[in-house]
């Protein structure tokens, strides 16, 4: 999905003087102007100094313009906001040029989702293309499961994939939105909030657990693996899609934080963190999706419990 998910709700300032300034800069970014929107967006901080949103906004106008002064725009906004609603530590991260980060903010992907919850089936399958549920069912072959776990359900892609195929199908999310529209498609037996980077110890068992486009929002994946390791019967199946570095980012490091903010794994690297996880592992090759025309290598991978 797109990276810029400052929604309106967030972009009102609460001082007219300062909004109508924001606007008048928005009209020079569209105009081609960054340098006149940056300065119209300082005079707005100067009425509003802890207005997170338009600091955020500030910081992408200068990095987007080539500017001075982005680094510490994002660096402010994060400082307003320690959660990191907007994502700004990882627009931080791009800018030093770090290869990844050990965790994406909860907060930035729970916002994200839950602003994309009413449009996200259109603008994911019908926009871009988005094909992670058909990989991975086409990686999985035949077979039916007992208990299925499809983890990040969003709104129920992978769900519609699973529901035929399961016993028993439970789904969970960070975004209560997602989970709203996955509610509407009555292909779950059961539904639960919650943060796939703070999972307690499992307290049940799984025949298979399902990730379609969801490690892409984790970044390093030692942790998830784990869990889900533990989470597994024996003979137990993780099934997910993972974008795919290019040879360059791989040299990179094993995990790369690309433009989009979203994280890209190098094959190799994720083979051997499967094999230490306890997996023994087939991946597959596809397009994921469509970005601004480019389309998004990915992994898809069928791994077993040991």
């Amino acid at each position: 999905m797109s990276a810029h998910i400052v929604s309106p709700v967030q972009f009102c300032s609460g001082d007219l003087l300062a909004d109508r300034r924001a606007e008048f800069a928005e009209g020079l970014v569209n105009a081609g102007d960054p340098g006149g929107a940056a300065e119209l967006y300082r005079q707005a901080l100067e009425i509003v100094p802890g207005w997170g949103a338009g600091w955020y906004r500030l910081g992408e106008i200068c990095a987007h313009g080539a500017l001075a002064g982005a680094r510490e725009a994002f660096a402010e906004a994060l400082r307003l906001d320690p959660d990191d609603t907007l994502g700004a530590g990882l627009q931080i991260a791009l800018l030093d040029g770090r290869a990844g980060t050990a965790r994406m903010p909860s907060a930035f992907v729970e916002t994200l989702f839950d602003q994309y919850a009413g449009h996200f089936d259109h603008a994911l399958v019908d926009t871009l293309g988005y094909r992670g549920p058909q990989l991975l069912e086409a990686q999985l072959g035949g077979g039916t499961w007992g208990r299925a776990l499809d983890l990040g359900c969003g709104t129920g892609l992978m769900g519609e994939v699973l529901r035929a195929r399961s016993g028993w199908l439970e789904g969970w999310d960070i975004s209560a939105e997602m989970l709203r529209e996955a509610g509407a498609k009555r292909l779950y037996d059961r539904l639960e909030k919650c943060d796939l980077s703070r999972l307690d110890p499992p307290r049940e068992r799984w025949d298979l657990i399902a990730a379609a486009d969801v490690f892409s929002y984790l970044g390093e994946l030692s942790e998830i693996l784990s869990w889900c390791h533990a989470a597994l019967d024996a003979g137990g199946v993780l099934a997910f899609t993972a974008e795919a570095t290019t040879p360059e980012e791989a040299r990179l490091g094993g995990c790369v934080l690309r433009e989009s903010r979203r994280y890209a794994h190098a094959e190799a690297a994720l083979i051997a963190e499967l094999s230490a996880a306890g997996f023994s592992a087939e991946i597959g090759h596809g397009v994921l999706r469509m970005d601004r025309g480019v389309p998004i290598a990915a992994l898809a991978v069928v791994a077993r419990r040991l």
